[in-house]
């Protein structure tokens, strides 16, 4: 029983990778729509990180298949596997992931060396100085590629690195109990906020700084959102199973967790919950075999567990999503009268739906926002605060500033205001408020007002735009 269904799971994948990298050729050449408006390749996702993560998990699994298969008998379990191979390498190059391509290198090297490891072996014990040449010229090959790979997308990997950092500062500040999945944001917002505030940093992390709803590393995300404990456990679990199918010889199965093992670690693909399905798929493929090889009653009961839990884990997950995406639905339907700007109806029906919005931080920016155009500014603070918590978003702070501003609170508009300049001290609009702010005649301060004025009219933006010009001119008015 356990071969059949460590069988059934590998074909599945290895069909899986065909729809998806035929979906993916469609979308290149105009056959079918792309999911998302900037990139031709999304495959079913709507980005093309996910999907080259999802078509390097199924690229070790072909492998292995084709290469047991290679030389025996050819039959038509060799040939599918060899045609989907195929279409894997010619569609993976496209997605430019390169966190993709560095998960299909690992698991793909993985798949060969234990396919061609005894003669592998033999060779290094008869060529022991080509073998130290060799791995010598391989190592510095390697560095080359990471270097290029780096350089090709550079202020990329250093923005993936200052949110690594930032992460460990924030896991540090809870790790025992996290912040809870959706606090991850927030929590990313308010320690990277404390790192910029510190001034310890360089101008290639000011520049690379954002508000990211991930942290593009799956292991910390878990630590970030439920604690190290759960991080360790779930650890402890994968590499478990892994190991155990390694023992097993299920290289394609144990080739396609580690694949994904890779690609977490600078990437989101738990977000996605074809991921978290394919995660309890290869968990179970791999650990399965061992507990058959137990006494029956034993194998019976455990073979049982095991499928209960991943099936139970999987479905609860798919009803959280369900019971969020009809809560989104109601959301969308309401929009139109946000967009529009007809904020008193946006604030009446926004407020309907509240309690089961919470965890959606652009809904509670929108619902915030509409209420600081209604000037009901204590209202409008309550929801941002909210909206805090789910969301590192300098704006956020903008509009609490300004609400505080309005309501005569100049302190804590200063003290809201000069918290943004700190979240992301990239950007010029906070500290064209804080010059507003210093002009008002109840708070002036000519000092600090010719200070953000000067960072007005200095600072280096990302990008020059209108708004930036318009801030400029109403400076040099407001002087």
């Amino acid at each position: 029983m356990a071969s059949g269904i460590c069988l059934f799971i590998t074909w599945l994948f290895i069909l899986a990778g065909a729809v998806e990298a035929v979906w993916g050729l469609a979308q290149v050449y105009g056959f079918t729509a792309s999911n998302h408006s900037l990139y031709a390749l999304t495959g079913s996702f709507y980005n093309p990180g996910p999907y080259s993560g999802f078509l390097a998990m199924t690229l070790p699994v072909c492998l292995y298949e084709w290469l047991k298969r290679r030389k025996e008998k050819k039959t038509t379990a060799y040939y599918v596997a060899l045609s989907v191979l195929l279409l894997l390498i010619c569609v993976l190059p496209a997605g430019m992931s390169r966190s993709a391509w560095m998960a299909g290198a690992v698991s793909s090297a993985y798949i060969a060396y234990m396919h061609y490891r005894k003669e592998i072996h033999a060779y290094i014990r008869c060529h022991p100085r080509r073998t130290k040449a060799g791995t010598i010229l391989l190592i510095l090959l390697a560095g080359g590629i990471l270097a290029g790979v780096y350089l090709m997308k550079k202020d990329s990997a250093d923005g993936r690195l200052l949110m690594w950092k930032v992460s460990v500062h924030a896991i540090a500040g809870q790790p025992w109990r996290g912040y809870g999945w959706d606090g991850v944001p927030g929590a990313y917002g308010q320690a990277q906020e404390d790192y910029f505030s510190a001034g310890n940093y360089t101008e290639t992390e000011e520049r690379v700084a954002g508000s990211p709803e991930y942290v593009f590393n799956e292991y910390l995300q878990v630590a970030m959102a439920w604690g190290v404990p759960v991080l360790l456990m779930a650890l402890l679990v994968v590499g478990g199973s892994g190991y155990a199918g390694h023992r097993q010889k299920e290289y394609g199965l144990c080739g396609a967790l580690l694949s994904l093992a890779v690609f977490s670690f600078s990437s989101y693909p738990f977000q996605f919950l074809l991921f978290v399905v394919a995660l309890a798929l290869l968990v179970t493929g791999c650990a399965i075999k061992t507990l058959s090889s137990r006494r029956p009653l034993v194998c019976m009961a455990g073979t049982v567990f095991l499928l209960l839990s991943a099936g139970y884990g999987c479905y609860q997950v798919y009803r959280w999503k369900e019971v969020r995406e009809t809560a989104s639905s109601a959301w969308h339907r309401k929009q139109m009268f946000y967009r529009s700007g007809a904020y008193e109806q946006a604030a009446e029906v926004y407020a309907e739906i509240y309690e089961d919005m919470k965890w959606n931080a652009r809904y509670l920016f929108e619902y915030g926002h509409a209420l600081h155009k209604l000037h009901r500014n204590e209202e409008s603070n309550v929801v941002m605060k909210e909206a805090l918590k789910v969301s590192g978003d300098p704006m956020i702070l903008n509009i609490i500033g300004k609400n505080e501003q309005e309501a005569g609170n100049y302190a804590e508009a200063e003290y809201w205001l000069i918290r943004s300049t700190h979240r992301l001290p990239g950007r010029i609009y906070p500290y064209f408020l804080l010059a507003k702010l210093y002009a008002e005649p109840g708070f002036y301060q000519r000092q600090k007002l010719e200070q953000a004025a000067r960072m007005v009219m200095e600072k280096e933006p990302k990008v020059q735009s209108t708004a930036i010009r318009q801030m400029r001119e109403e400076i040099k008015k407001l002087l």
